[in-house]
């Protein structure tokens, strides 16, 4: 388990280009199995850029296969401005294989680019 966290799902969104959090991304989080997706849960980032609880926490945290889709091209057109953003959709595929572990997987975005990594 990491540092005190209790297992489970999060992600937060920073927007590089503003400095600030990317608040009001819509997000959907899907379970892989072969091709299908099965949709888990759906919502927007909040002020902070952050979701309001884990993603997936209890028994819905479980090891597989997983996709974090944000809607970048919604966001960047709703924060006002000329955008010059090539991003539509980002979607994020990722394994959580540690049952006890926490996964944190956020995204940071720009018009230009965009990345993510295992956070804490």
């Amino acid at each position: 388990m990491a540092a005190g966290r209790p297992p489970g799902l999060t992600t937060h969104v920073l927007d590089l280009a503003r400095g600030r959090p990317g608040a009001g991304m819509a997000y959907r989080l899907y379970r892989i199995a072969g091709e299908h997706r099965a949709l888990l849960v759906q919502g927007r980032t909040n002020a902070d850029g952050r979701t309001d609880c884990p993603l997936l926490e209890g028994n819905m945290f479980r090891a597989g296969l997983y996709e974090l889709e944000f809607d970048a091209a919604a966001y960047f057109k709703a924060a006002g401005g000329p955008s010059g953003s090539i991003w539509t959709t980002i979607p994020i595929r990722f394994e959580i294989s540690e049952q006890d572990g926490h996964y944190h997987v956020p995204l940071l975005i720009a018009p230009g680019g965009y990345s993510t990594y295992r956070g804490s």
